[in-house]
C-alpha cells in the first residue's frame, strides 16, 4: 500500500512539474520586472560590450517567447528607434562640440556665437573621443529604451489592466493605452502595406508615405472611435456617488505620500541631506501613499473572471530581471572603470565575469519561461487534382 502510494505520488510530481511549462501566457507584470532590470543593468554602465549583449539578449528572449499577437510585432520598431537615438547623440555631439580631443578625424568651419552663449561651440574639430562619448550615451539609452519595448512586445496588455490596484484603474486604462498603440500602429502599416502589395502599387520610399500614412491615421481614428465607445459602454469613466470629504481624504493621501516617496528618494541619493529626509521619509510617503490607495479602492467593484497568478515561472523570469540588475550593481562596486570606460585616453572596453553572468541570468528566460500558446489554423484539405485518363483515336478519327 505504502509503495504504491508513493508511486502514486512519484507520477503526479512530474505531472504537476509539466503543467507548469505548458504553453501559456506569462504573468505580464513578470515580463515587465524581467524588462525592467535589465534596463536598471543598462542604466549602470556605459560599456559597451555588456549593452550590447542586453539588447542580444532582449531580442533572443523576445524571438523564442513572443507570441503572435499585434503587440509582439512591435519590438523591430523599438529597434530602429534606438538606431535613430544613438544616430541623433553623435549628431548632437559633433554639432555642439561635446568636448576635446586628441584624435582628431575632421577639422569643420567653427561658427561663432555671441557672448551670452559662451561655453557652447557649433561644429569646429571633430575628435575620435567626442564621437564615442556620444555613441557611449546614446547606446546606454538605446538599450533601456530596447529592454522596455521588449516587454511590451512579451506582455499582454489587456491582462496588465487586471493586475492594476482597483484605486489605480483609471491611471491603468490609461497607461495601458498608451502601451496599446505602438503594437497597433505596426499591424495597421503590415496591413496597409499587405493591401498596396496586393492591389499592384509598387511605390517605395517617400513616394509610399502618403498611400501608407492617411490610411494608418484613419485606422488608428476609427480604433480610438471604437474603444471610446467600447469603454463607455462597460462603464469607464463613471464615478459613483462619493462624498467630497471622502474623496479629498483619499486624495491628499496619495499625493502627499508620492511626494513624500520623492522627498525620501532625494534624501537617500543626496549624502549631504538631513537623516530625516533619507529612509524615514520613504518609509512614511510609502505608508501614506499605500493608505490612500486601499480606501480609494473600497470604493471601485471590478469583477474578475480567472485571475492571473503567480506561478513559479513567473518567479523565476522577475528573478532573472532582478538578479540581472544586482550583478551589475555589484560590478559598480568591484571595478567601476570597466563599467565607465573612459574616452580620454582611448582604452579598449572590457568584460568582468560579474559581467558576463548578469547577461546570461539576463538570458536564462529565453528557456525557463514557458513557450506562448500556438494558434491553430485549420485548414480545409486539398483535393488531389484530377488523374488524366488516356484515350485511344481511330485512323477514321484522325482524318
Amino acid at each position: 500500500m505504502t509503495d504504491a502510494g508513493t508511486t502514486a505520488d512519484a507520477g503526479r510530481r512530474p505531472a504537476r512539474w509539466s503543467a507548469w511549462w505548458l504553453p501559456r501566457g506569462l504573468h505580464p507584470g513578470a515580463w515587465w520586472l524581467w524588462a525592467l532590470g535589465l534596463a536598471t543593468a543598462a542604466s549602470h554602465t556605459t560599456n559597451p560590450l555588456p549593452l550590447a549583449l542586453l539588447v542580444a539578449v532582449a531580442a533572443l528572449v523576445v524571438v523564442r517567447r513572443r507570441g503572435d499577437a499585434p503587440w509582439a510585432l512591435a519590438f523591430r520598431m523599438y529597434v530602429w528607434l534606438g538606431v535613430v537615438i544613438v544616430a541623433m547623440r553623435v549628431v548632437f555631439r559633433i554639432v555642439f562640440g561635446g568636448g576635446q580631443g586628441e584624435h582628431v578625424l575632421v577639422r569643420l568651419p567653427e561658427i561663432p556665437l555671441p557672448e551670452w552663449a559662451a561655453g557652447i561651440r557649433l561644429f569646429g574639430p571633430v575628435a575620435v573621443e567626442q564621437i564615442l562619448g556620444g555613441f557611449y550615451d546614446g547606446l546606454r539609452l538605446a538599450t533601456m529604451l530596447i529592454c522596455l519595448g521588449a516587454a511590451n512586445a512579451l506582455a499582454n496588455p489587456k491582462r496588465l489592466l487586471k493586475a492594476v490596484p482597483g484605486a489605480l484603474y483609471a491611471v491603468g486604462t490609461a497607461v495601458v493605452v498608451a502601451l496599446s498603440v505602438a503594437p497597433q500602429l505596426v499591424e495597421s502599416v503590415l496591413r496597409v502595406r499587405r493591401a498596396r502589395r496586393l492591389r499592384g502599387a509598387t511605390g517605395r520610399g517617400v513616394r509610399a508615405l502618403r498611400g501608407i500614412a492617411l490610411p494608418v491615421l484613419a485606422d488608428a481614428l476609427d480604433r480610438s472611435l471604437a474603444l471610446a465607445a467600447a469603454m463607455d459602454s462597460r462603464g469607464y469613466g463613471r464615478t459613483g456617488a462619493v462624498p467630497a470629504g471622502q474623496r479629498t481624504i483619499t486624495g491628499g493621501l496619495v499625493l502627499g505620500g508620492l511626494v513624500g516617496v520623492c522627498a525620501g528618494t532625494y534624501g537617500l541619493l543626496d549624502s549631504a541631506a538631513p537623516g530625516y529626509l533619507g529612509l524615514p521619509m520613504l518609509l512614511a510617503g510609502l505608508a501614506a501613499a499605500v493608505t490612500g490607495m486601499l480606501l480609494a479602492g473600497r470604493r471601485v467593484r471590478r469583477s474578475r473572471y480567472r485571475p492571473d497568478r503567480w506561478l513559479p515561472a513567473e518567479l523565476l523570469v522577475a528573478g532573472c530581471g532582478v538578479a540581472a540588475a544586482a550583478l551589475t550593481m555589484l560590478a559598480g562596486t568591484v571595478d567601476p572603470q570597466l563599467l565607465y570606460p573612459p574616452v580620454s585616453p582611448l582604452t579598449w572596453p572590457q568584460l568582468t565575469p560579474l559581467m558576463l553572468l548578469a547577461v546570461g541570468v539576463a538570458a536564462a528566460p529565453a528557456w525557463l519561461a514557458p513557450p506562448p500558446p500556438v494558434v491553430r489554423v485549420h485548414r480545409p484539405p486539398v483535393a488531389d487534382p484530377p488523374v488524366p485518363v488516356p484515350t485511344t483515336t481511330s485512323p477514321g478519327d484522325r482524318s
